[in-house]
């Protein structure tokens, strides 16, 4: 459904109007509804899981360590990054996720949207420490055996 239209020209090369502009909307109407299916979606399952789904926002969150808040990935292109002290292969998609997490949980860095600054991290959480707190957290809710 989200195809481009192909243009037609007339018999001296000049191209048509093919409604391309009209489509346009029409496409990123079909994709934010299925956006929309798929957080109704994850909510469901997240229901039924007896877990909750929080909405965040993902930013900087590709660009620092999980396991250590440190900024490494300043430029789009590196997509992984070997720590030579810790002898880890960090991927940044997978660093990303746990760092998504980090910040549902309150427990990421926080940092000044204007100038891109770290300030004090709130927690000074690491990966191990969400983990710690996503189980400690099923925990007092009775969920022991979803742990």
């Amino acid at each position: 459904m989200t195809k481009r239209n192909k243009a037609h020209l007339d018999e001296t090369g000049k191209f048509l109007p093919y409604g391309q502009s009209a489509k346009s909307g029409l496409n990123k109407s079909w994709n934010d509804a299925a956006i929309g299916t798929f957080f109704k979606t994850l909510e469901y399952i997240a229901e039924k899981a007896l877990a909750q789904v929080v909405a965040v926002k993902p930013n900087y969150t590709s660009q620092f360590l999980s396991y250590r808040d440190e900024k490494v990935f300043t430029d789009c292109e590196i997509r992984e990054y070997w720590h030579e002290i810790a002898q880890l292969l960090v991927d940044r998609d997978i660093k990303a996720a746990i760092n998504i997490k980090r910040v549902g949980l309150g427990l990421f860095l926080t940092i000044n949207s204007r100038s891109g600054k770290i300030k004090v991290s709130h927690t000074q959480s690491t990966a191990m420490e969400v983990l710690v707190g996503f189980v400690s957290a099923k925990l007092e809710r009775g969920d022991a055996e979803l742990c």
